[in-house]
């Protein structure tokens, strides 16, 4: 590992620390607001939209790895859609993330930690990976150009990348920034990419949630108050 991608990689684990994310169950807590159940039901329903759309929704049949699994509770929702235990991994960076995760879910998944670039998964591995505000948390582009090479590599010929991260740059947290479609195709520059627009500005989901949650999706039904993109990134056979 060269010294500028060790730094990166500390620098991470630093910046979570003092938002004061490292081993507490965050996103668990958080979904109780209601413009997260908000954000997570429509993350939800595209997602399960993507899958149909490309053929994927039987997923038990795949072998699936997510990336930053943070404290797995995208790896429950994934089991409760359908996925195998014995087919999901998860590699967290963040030990104290990893080991709230090994608690939580079945022995059966499989669980990897530390730098996901070098984690053990075999070239070709995968139909599907999972890549949740992973990117936007990399502030270093050779950082970011070295996982996305990896994961490429671990992709199987027709499988795909799904990924969600900001678009936007946060002016109120400079801990990570937006990652447009731009930087998206050069990460990935032979993928196949069907992307979509998702996510009401959680500044603007918690104003108007204050008032009435059932304001969410009119207000989500403008493109350009989303701020995250959900995408299929597919691997050509």
């Amino acid at each position: 590992m060269n010294p500028q991608h060790e730094r990166e990689l500390k620098a991470v684990a630093e910046r979570y620390a003092r938002r004061g994310d490292v081993g507490s169950d965050v996103a668990g807590k958080q979904v109780q607001r209601p413009e997260v159940l908000q954000m997570v039901r429509e993350r939800e329903q595209a997602l399960l939209a993507l899958l149909a759309a490309h053929g994927r929704s039987n997923l038990a049949a795949l072998d699936v790895v997510e990336v930053g699994c943070g404290s797995g509770g995208n790896l429950l929702d994934l089991l409760r859609l359908g996925c195998s235990a014995e087919r999901l991994q998860g590699i967290e960076l963040l030990p104290d993330r990893l080991a709230l995760a090994r608690q939580r879910l079945p022995a059966a998944v499989r669980l990897h930690g530390g730098d996901a670039s070098i984690a053990p998964l075999a070239p070709a591995s995968q139909h599907l990976l999972l890549a949740w505000t992973v990117f936007s948390s990399l502030l270093d582009d050779g950082v970011q150009q070295v996982l996305a090479a990896a994961m490429w590599g671990w992709l199987r010929p027709g499988g795909a990348l799904l990924w969600y991260d900001f678009c936007v740059d946060n002016p109120r947290n400079p801990d990570v920034r937006g990652v447009p479609m731009r930087r998206v195709q050069r990460l990935f520059p032979h993928g196949r990419i069907d992307a979509r627009r998702v996510t009401l500005a959680p500044p603007l989901a918690r104003a108007v949630c204050r008032l009435h949650p059932a304001l969410y999706p009119w207000c989500n039904a403008l493109p350009w108050l989303r701020t995250h993109r959900l995408a299929w990134i597919e691997k050509p056979n």
